[in-house]
């Protein structure tokens, strides 16, 4: 049994190798992705007969230099998990223009300094705000700005 793991060894680090890169394309969290970079040599390196337990720190060894020297850059260049660039962030606080009334059960519209017009409903405790008023973004709830009455 175990004669035939070795020679089908060079099988099981591409079948790893799929599996981290599945795990990888449904986390998008540069994760996985250095040990599937890893398994590439090791399914060369078990075609030489190395024995398992030399493989598998091998594989644990190029699996935590690639994190240590390239997840740092990857991550600065790619961007990855980092939430404060995203551009629905910098609404927050922004004064906008209200474009069509919002009431307390009625949304409304209202357009940003940049020109975009979104769907705006009121914050808590706010009763109305009319056409041409500008108003304060609370918050962003999905695809929804919650404003407030500028000055209250």
């Amino acid at each position: 049994m175990s004669s035939f793991i070795i020679i089908n060894m060079p099988w099981v680090w591409v079948g790893l190798l799929v599996l981290l890169i599945v795990i990888e394309a449904c986390t998008f969290g540069l994760t996985t992705i250095w040990a599937a970079v890893a398994c590439i040599p090791m399914v060369f390196l078990s075609r030489t007969g190395l024995a398992l337990q030399w493989q598998f720190l091998i594989f644990i060894f190029l699996t935590a230099v690639l994190v240590f020297f390239t997840r740092p850059f990857a991550v600065k260049y790619l961007k990855i998990g980092d939430e404060s660039r995203r551009n629905i962030n910098s609404l927050d606080g922004q004064t906008v223009l209200c474009i069509k009334k919002i009431s307390e059960f009625d949304s409304g519209e209202v357009k940003t300094k940049n020109g975009v017009v979104w769907t705006a409903k009121l914050e808590e405790g706010q009763n109305e705000i009319s056409e041409n008023e500008t108003c304060i973004v609370s918050r962003v709830e999905g695809n929804t700005l919650v404003v407030k009455i500028k000055g209250v």
